[in-house]
């Protein structure tokens, strides 16, 4: 019962959290339109892509590892074309991922869509940093980035992306994660580690 009560959950968090991803990509396009209408046309082309695999892989547990993070770099450059001269992006993400590793879907693009939402300004230097790096034994996910709080006025996004992943890694990687948030003065900064087992369920797209 316990895990059939789980299951509900994580499936009620995954339908709340692909809206919210969508929601913000949006936001992201539209901010793009005035700028350069062929590249806001081109996103939109790109989006479909992204929001392909979301839905497929919304309907497994867990999807090759090699299948996110081309996803993430997918959606590293729909996000990049709406960047000015005063961003600095730096994206490194591991390459070396074989040895069929498995992963939950759609976890780590939480912290890499609140990089871009909260981390560029239109009119000071920003910065964002991603870096992904893949072991035998867990995969590390470090984003730091200027922080600019956003004002009252601005309506983009629910703010319910981090309690959502922190709730599914405790559904999905308990005592198999860690995860802290460290805000000093304007650079916040996430770090979430998981850890591989030896018999990861194996879904695939």
């Amino acid at each position: 019962m316990k895990s059939e009560l789980q299951e509900k959950e994580l499936k009620n968090l995954k339908n709340q959290l692909n809206p919210h991803f969508l929601f913000n990509t949006l936001n992201n396009i539209y901010a793009l339109i005035p700028i350069c209408q062929e590249k806001a046309q081109k996103s939109v082309h790109e989006l479909s892509q992204l929001l392909r695999y979301s839905l497929y892989s919304n309907e497994n547990r867990e999807v090759p590892l090699e299948k996110e993070l081309l996803f993430i770099k997918n959606y590293i450059s729909l996000m990049k074309l709406r960047l000015n001269s005063l961003v600095s992006l730096d994206a490194n993400i591991d390459e070396n991922i074989g040895n069929g590793k498995f992963i939950a879907p759609m976890l780590l693009i939480t912290l890499i869509e609140n990089a871009f939402k909260h981390g560029v300004s239109g009119s000071s230097q920003s910065y964002i940093s991603i870096k992904i790096s893949v072991t035998d034994d867990c995969l590390n996910c470090i984003v730091s980035n200027s922080y600019h709080p956003k004002n009252k006025s601005d309506k983009s996004g629910s703010g319910i992306g981090i309690a959502n992943l922190k709730r599914q890694l405790d559904i999905l990687y308990p005592n198999r994660h860690n995860f802290e948030i460290k805000q000093e003065e304007d650079i916040y900064t996430s770090h979430l580690t998981i850890f591989f087992t030896k018999t990861n369920i194996q879904h695939i797209i």
